[in-house]
């Protein structure tokens, strides 16, 4: 039973994290966040947002486990943890591409 247990907590967490990459937003900081830590400001910026939207987010992608944020004077600063996240990202971007390919090809036959 012990594992049970154990393995639908394993499964909770992940489907966590799913549900945390979800959204558009999300992706985009995830995606922004590729390469270096990054200052919230930037992330605004970059985003194109409001910093309470921006925050709401950046919570939900904290509580999964994809990023991590840090104190840096007055500024928090933000990096991806997750980097399993962007391969993720960039696999499901593949098939998505080769889908509307398929999906422009059929709408101008």
């Amino acid at each position: 039973m012990i594992k049970l247990s154990s393995e639908n907590e394993k499964l909770k967490f992940k489907a966590e994290v799913f549900k945390a990459m979800g959204h558009p937003l999300r992706l985009g900081i995830i995606e922004f966040l590729r390469d270096e830590e990054k200052c919230v400001c930037e992330i605004v910026d970059f985003m194109g947002t409001g910093m309470s939207n921006i925050s709401k987010h950046l919570s939900v992608l904290k509580k999964a486990g994809i990023l991590e944020d840090r104190r840096d004077g007055l500024k928090m600063m933000y990096r991806l943890i997750m980097p399993c996240a962007i391969e993720f990202s960039s696999c499901v971007e593949q098939i998505v591409l080769k889908r509307l390919d398929k999906h422009r090809s059929i709408m101008v036959a």
